[in-house]
């Protein structure tokens, strides 16, 4: 009885209040600590996905995946199985935010499961190959457009989209670093400008739809071969198709700036069952004394 009340006593001596220390853990956390602004609503996390995933790579992995497919029926298919993989990883990664509410996406995932050591090879793998690469060739796109059009009977030269890419890798490093505000709605100003092309060009295909130019899209004719089938270009239109949506996992690199992650991950559902963790930190099978 004495070296339990010992106990209890340097349990006490050692944190202050005892139980009600490890009732709270987080009540330290609120004061005066660093934390990022919660300035990202539903709408513009909306936008932020959409912003992404409608980039370069729509308006130039189709000629891709059907050059690689070799036949307009089975280029849909892998626009279609690929669709559904992103839907999958898209679900999985909303679970995943407001289960483990860290910015940072693949890397805080990483540390947080299989430790430092690996969320380090991460973050620098991505830093220094993945992003870089992927930024440039959307970097080059833009300027490949912006630039067409003064050269209508001839490539841009190589100089001309470099500098004009490195200016606008330049120019929104800078808005993301002076404002998340701007950033945002730079975002949703280009998204909304993304939206309207592909607007324009799905018109423009039911028009000719209409008019009859539905030649390949009728069974007998869609899936005939215009090139020798090779399982190595099937992968390239896979890989193509898989650009194209790439960008839905973008959100989760900014969880702490939402102003409520839950209801972004789950906008149609009640707070209290909106995602594996809710809001007071208990699990749902727990609560209730279940």
């Amino acid at each position: 009885m004495e070296k339990g009340a010992r106990h209890r006593n340097n349990t006490g001596k050692n944190h202050p209040g005892g139980s009600e220390a490890e009732a709270s853990p987080e009540s330290g956390s609120g004061g005066g600590g660093v934390a990022l602004k919660k300035e990202i609503g539903l709408v513009s996390a909306c936008g932020i996905i959409v912003g992404n995933i409608i980039g370069s790579g729509i308006f130039v992995s189709p000629k891709g995946v059907l050059e690689n497919a070799g036949s307009v029926g089975l280029a849909l298919i892998v626009w279609i199985v690929t669709g559904v993989i992103t839907a999958v990883g898209a679900l999985c990664y909303a679970e995943l935010g407001v289960t483990i509410p860290k910015s940072g996406g693949d890397y805080s995932y990483v540390k947080d499961i299989f430790g430092g050591l690996a969320g380090f090879l991460r973050l620098w793998i991505a830093v220094l190959v993945i992003y870089p690469t992927n930024q440039a060739v959307i970097a080059l796109t833009f300027s490949n457009y912006v630039l067409q059009p003064l050269f209508p009977t001839c490539f841009p030269p190589e100089s001309g989209l470099r500098f004009l890419a490195a200016i606008c890798l330049l120019l929104l490093t800078w808005i993301n670093c002076a404002s998340v505000r701007w950033a945002t709605r730079v975002q949703d100003i280009f998204t909304a400008g993304k939206l309207l092309a592909l607007a324009l060009i799905i018109i423009m295909g039911i028009v000719q739809i209409c008019k009859g130019e539905y030649f390949w899209l009728e069974p007998k004719n869609a899936f005939e071969n215009f090139q020798e089938p090779d399982i190595g270009l099937i992968a390239l239109a896979f890989l193509q198709g898989s650009f194209a949506y790439g960008g839905w996992n973008f959100l989760n690199y900014v969880t702490e700036e939402l102003v409520d992650p839950y209801k972004v991950a789950n906008p149609g559902e009640p707070e209290d069952v909106c995602g594996c963790v809710p809001r007071d930190g208990s699990r749902l099978g727990e609560r209730g004394g279940k």
